[in-house]
């Protein structure tokens, strides 16, 4: 008979991890906490929809109309205007991601910020280039690696 070697006791059988019914402390946890935290999540969301909103009516009718002034630079203009719709974006995005708590959302989540970030006057080409390497990475982990369709 082989005998088992003393650095390796035996476990006493009634000692098991995980093993018993739940304390009442384990099941108001699980029960009422865990909806605080869903309206809480929903709140953030719908606090985010709603500044995405205002945000995107003030673009409207503060920067779309500088698009056709003889005084302003279009250019500028265009890329603030993009900017802040990007910006909308990651806030739409963002309060999607509180509600539904899927992956494929965080990912779109950063490609918008990285998109954000290639309209910006200060790139410089190398960042450009990272960028655009970044979104498309992050597109073929969304199409190839995260379940669920992609469109």
């Amino acid at each position: 008979m082989t005998e088992k070697p003393e650095f390796m006791p035996e476990k006493p059988v009634d000692v098991e991890v995980g093993t018993g019914e739940e304390t009442k402390v384990e099941r108001f946890v699980s029960n009422y906490l865990s909806v605080v935290i869903h309206l809480f999540l929903s709140a953030l969301a719908v606090l985010l929809l709603i500044a995405a909103g205002i945000a995107a009516f003030d673009t409207v009718i503060r920067d779309f109309p500088g698009l056709i002034s003889p005084t302003k630079d279009e250019y500028v203009v265009l890329q603030k205007i993009i900017g802040n719709l990007l910006l909308i974006a990651i806030a739409a995005e963002f309060a999607f991601l509180l509600l539904f708590h899927r992956m494929s959302a965080a990912v779109e989540v950063v490609i918008f910020v990285i998109a954000r970030k290639t309209v910006s006057q200060e790139i410089t080409a190398f960042d450009l280039l990272l960028c655009a390497a970044a979104i498309a990475g992050l597109i073929v982990v969304q199409y190839y690696y995260l379940p669920g369709k992609t469109t």
